[in-house]
């Protein structure tokens, strides 16, 4: 929803206020506490509508209040600021609480782990996400609505990512800005690193749900001067959240041009199925292995898929790549976000570790 304003009155002076304006800050612990800090120009008093029934009404002449969430869901907060002269502005906006046992710790020990070094091989890159922001020697923010070329909803933004106790978090959220009504974050490492053949370990916690679509993937350092397809994809992990058959599957697919036409692996054994659960209940590892000759696909070491690279149609896969951790909202392929399906949504990522032969 966006944000609204109401003024009822018909002549502007130092009695009316003006240039309304509120943020709301949620607690990163997802204990469902927030806290609003309004401001307006010649404002008096404020009050505040919130609550899980939104009818709660809470005045402030500071224009800060405090107030926590019992219950998950996507709620409605007005604030009102009132001048001396009795009028007032209103802005409406929209956020998403989670709460309850999506807001336990995460436990870094639930689900796969591959080592720090293999034999014959050395570690060249990685990130462990130890800080407490994202890295931008490594790493660039993509801020965009485009919509990647595939009808997505999502607007990409930098507050959608965070670091902290040794996990980066990409948060999908059903929000509006800037003419979207979703937002999420796609991280690139293009003109940062970049590599030629290896071993990729990615451990990550998939979000879930009809709409969902993460990506753990690759685009040719050349993707700026030749293009998409021309520079080669290489689509390590991709899933369409949505139910049975669906969050518990994951896709490997390369992306090429073939002399002026476009082509890919799409229809060559492309997916890995868990046996139980779905790929939001613990943590796995997303893992290729690329080398002159091919490119295989793993999830938590079992090998699904190998590609032979050696056809002179692909040589775009005999060239550098950079790194892409996205999720997208909606699209030609998972389609939209409908009634069942829960936000926030988060994609968590343990680690990334590129390794080469010695």
């Amino acid at each position: 929803m966006q944000s609204a304003c109401k003024d009822d009155s018909s002549t502007m002076d130092d009695s009316n206020p003006s240039n309304l304006n509120f943020e709301v800050v949620i607690s990163e612990d997802r204990s469902g506490n927030i806290e609003i800090k309004a401001t307006a120009d010649n404002a008096v008093d404020f009050e505040f509508k919130i609550g899980e029934s939104g009818s709660e009404i809470i005045g402030s002449t500071s224009g800060t209040v405090s107030y926590t969430y019992a219950i998950s869901g996507l709620y409605e907060i007005s604030v009102k600021a009132f001048g001396s002269s009795g009028r007032f502005l209103e802005k409406i906006k929209e956020i998403s609480i989670v709460v309850g046992e999506d807001g336990e710790p995460i436990d870094s020990e639930n689900g796969y782990i591959t080592p720090l070094s293999y034999d014959g091989m050395q570690l060249i890159w990685q990130d462990e996400f130890n800080g407490s922001s994202l890295d931008e020697s490594d790493w660039n923010y993509e801020v965009n609505g485009d919509g990647g070329g595939n009808n997505e909803l999502q607007y990409y933004r930098k507050e959608n990512t965070t670091v902290s106790d040794g996990f980066l978090t990409i948060e999908a959220k059903k929000e509006s800005y800037q003419g979207k009504s979703y937002t999420s974050s796609r991280l690139t490492t293009q003109n940062k690193f970049d590599f030629k053949y290896g071993r990729v370990d990615i451990r990550a916690l998939l979000p879930k749900g009809q709409g969902l679509w993460p990506a753990l993937w690759m685009l040719g350092s050349n993707w700026s001067t030749v293009g998409w397809p021309k520079c080669g994809e290489t689509d390590i992990m991709e899933m369409v959240g949505g139910g049975a058959g669906r969050d518990d599957t994951t896709y490997g697919t390369l992306h090429w041009d073939n002399n002026g036409n476009y082509a890919c692996t799409c229809d060559q054994g492309k997916e890995y199925k868990l046996s139980a659960g779905i790929f939001a209940d613990e943590f796995h590892v997303f893992t290729i292995t690329w080398d002159a000759n091919e490119i295989q696909w793993f999830v938590d070491d079992v090998l699904f898929k190998t590609t032979d690279i050696t056809p002179a149609d692909l040589s775009e896969f005999h060239e550098k790549f950079f790194l892409i951790f996205n999720v997208a909202v909606g699209g030609n392929w998972p389609g939209s976000p409908n009634s069942s399906t829960v936000f926030p949504q988060r994609m968590i990522v343990d680690y990334a570790r590129v390794f080469q032969n010695q």
